[in-house]
């Protein structure tokens, strides 16, 4: 149960609502074992009356209904403690997996997009909602049933002991062959659960990739395809499943066996004890129906090992998560305050770690605040990594990237996040209205900003003539809207928090070139103290920002102003005078 232990700090934490639950449960089984004593007394007494015929049959009446008035009130006071114990446990398990999803997709916010690029949305999904939940069963159900099977067993057994030694020696002799088969069940439990949560998981993540390619699948017709790889995925979960729900079969049986033995037990040595005088005829009915009462809680022990053995599985893949650390973490000197937004290049070189790719090769280059910079290139030539080590999503594995006069380490990662809007080349919108998806850049953002934004965007009159407006509500991933829309709401949702540096990574490819012009005439002129970094492939979207840098392999083929680069052979401007044959010939 060492996965099992990072729970600790939850239990401590509700420590005192599960002491208050384990007194509830001490006073419910205090008085569920009051019944059989009164049991036992009364058929002692009705057999002693038999026998002599010497007492009061008026008294023996009176003590059956005192007797039995008091059974009556003990049920009910055991029945309100129990009541109690299952609110107060029931509901600890309830807070400890809000806090405990909580922290999961807290620590899933903190981690790097390496991390989420390794792994599938369906898996992360399935932790945070399908392994919590098994871990709550863990510190719910099974927690409050081995402290009510755990108090019932000593209750009982210590007032058989003080009845009838000897026959509760022979009762309880079931229970060391009991813990045996427990032992060995749990561990075939606790391998088959794993590989159940983890063939959860692939199924999650498979069938959340098919809902979510669903255009693909469509268009390209492989739903047949897509059909028969759910049903491969399903037979395995299926198998899996088979697999584990054999081993729990023998539960109960053999609980329900070594129960049955223990009453053959009792009925038979304590027959004999009754036979020869040793005890009383009460006594062997209070044992069998002690007995009795231990078949529950003694059945529910093959139950709650079921549930704790999940659990352990479960909480582990949980940990598997909460144990990696983000790869950019805010070091002890990230004390820096942003005060002066000049960008700075200095022989900056990086490697994906993942692939191996090595994206940047000794750039260098200087951004005054305030000023534009087209960034260009071919596909793969580092372009969007410039960007992603502006914004601190990576570091340089050598080099230095600077804001004003320090390195972007010395800044809390936080405040850089503040000061930046960021425009990714695949815009993601949620399935929210259009309004929320622009103030998403400022929550607390009104009508009049959500519109200037819009309008800033190009994007305003496209948003009125929609039924609904800004109130439109989007598909998932903003489907609803074309290309060219979903790009511009997400340069409004930038622009809304009127950022220090903006940077814009091919965000303007799915917009007609007179929009283009139209977004990028609006930057300019509302956005003078913002410094604009922005990653492109036409001309049209670079030849008015104040300096362009031109990228190949890694490495800065050209810089300098539109003016320098198209009175010299280059890339620059081969790419220039191939785009304005373009648009001669339209």
């Amino acid at each position: 149960m060492r996965a099992l232990q990072y729970l600790n700090r939850y239990l401590k934490k509700y420590r005192f609502l599960i002491l208050l639950g384990l007194l509830f449960t001490v006073s419910s089984r205090v008085f569920a074992v009051v019944a059989p004593s009164l049991v036992g007394d009364s058929i002692t007494a009705i057999e002693q009356f038999i026998r002599s015929g010497e007492a009061n049959l008026t008294d023996i009446k009176i003590l059956l209904l005192t007797n039995i008035a008091l059974i009556i009130g003990a049920a009910l006071i055991s029945g309100l403690f129990t009541f109690s114990m299952r609110q107060t446990i029931i509901n600890v398990s309830r807070h400890i997996e809000y806090d405990l999803k909580n922290n999961v997709y807290d620590h899933y916010q903190k981690l790097s997009l390496r991390f989420f690029k390794q792994n599938r949305v369906g898996d992360l999904m399935s932790r945070i909602s399908e392994d919590v939940s098994r871990v709550r069963m863990y510190v719910g159900p099974a927690l409050m049933y081995s402290i009510n099977t755990v108090t019932l067993f000593i209750i009982v057994i210590s007032y058989m002991v003080s009845v009838a030694p000897k026959l509760t020696l022979y009762t309880l002799l079931p229970l060391p062959i009991l813990s045996f088969l427990i032992y060995r069940l749990s561990r075939a439990i606790h391998e088959r659960s794993t590989l159940v949560q983890q063939m959860l998981s692939k199924l999650s993540a498979f069938s959340q990739e098919s809902f979510s390619g669903i255009n693909v699948i469509k268009s390209y017709a492989i739903e047949r395809n897509r059909t028969s790889g759910m049903v491969s995925i399903s037979k395995e979960s299926r198998n899996k499943n088979m697999s584990l729900v054999k081993v729990q079969a023998w539960f109960f049986p053999l609980m329900i066996l070594l129960i049955g033995i223990s009453n053959v037990l009792v009925i038979f040595i304590g027959g004999n004890q009754y036979i020869n005088g040793q005890i009383e005829l009460g006594v062997l009915a209070e044992f069998i129906i002690y007995v009795n009462m231990l078949t529950w809680p003694v059945a529910t022990v093959g139950w709650v090992t079921s549930i704790v053995q999940q659990a352990e599985a479960s909480q582990k893949r949980i940990n598997e998560f909460l144990s990696q650390k983000p790869d950019i973490q805010d070091c002890i000197k990230a004390t820096k305050k942003l005060s002066n937004f000049n960008i700075s290049f200095d022989n900056v070189n990086f490697t994906y770690d993942d692939t191996g790719v090595k994206a940047l090769k000794n750039v260098s280059f200087k951004l005054q605040s305030g000023k534009t910079l087209a960034v260009m290139g071919p596909t793969g030539s580092g372009k969007t990594t410039i960007l992603q080590l502006l914004s601190k999503t990576y570091l340089p594995n050598s080099g230095k990237v600077s804001l004003g006069d320090f390195s972007l380490e010395e800044y809390a990662q936080k405040d850089i996040c503040e000061i930046m809007g960021v425009v990714p080349q695949q815009p993601f919108l949620f399935s929210d209205t259009i309004a929320h998806n622009i103030s998403f850049g400022k929550p607390n953002a009104n009508k009049l900003e959500i519109e200037k934004a819009a309008k800033q965007a190009s994007v305003h009159s496209n948003i009125v003539d929609f039924k609904r407006g800004y109130e439109t509500m989007l598909g998932e991933r903003g489907i609803t809207l074309s290309g060219g829309q979903k790009q511009r709401v997400s340069i409004a949702r930038a622009l809304i928090k009127r950022p220090k540096i903006l940077l814009l990574d091919d965000c303007l490819s799915a917009v007609d070139t007179e929009t283009e012009e139209a977004i990028l005439n609006g930057l300019r002129e509302n956005n003078k103290d913002t410094s604009t970094v922005i990653v492109c492939h036409r001309v049209s979207s670079a030849k008015n920002a104040d300096y362009i840098l031109i990228l190949k392999d890694g490495e800065i083929a050209e810089y300098g102003t539109h003016e320098d680069l198209v009175s010299k052979a280059g890339y620059y401007k081969e790419l220039y005078e191939e785009q304005r044959s373009e648009d001669d010939k339209i």
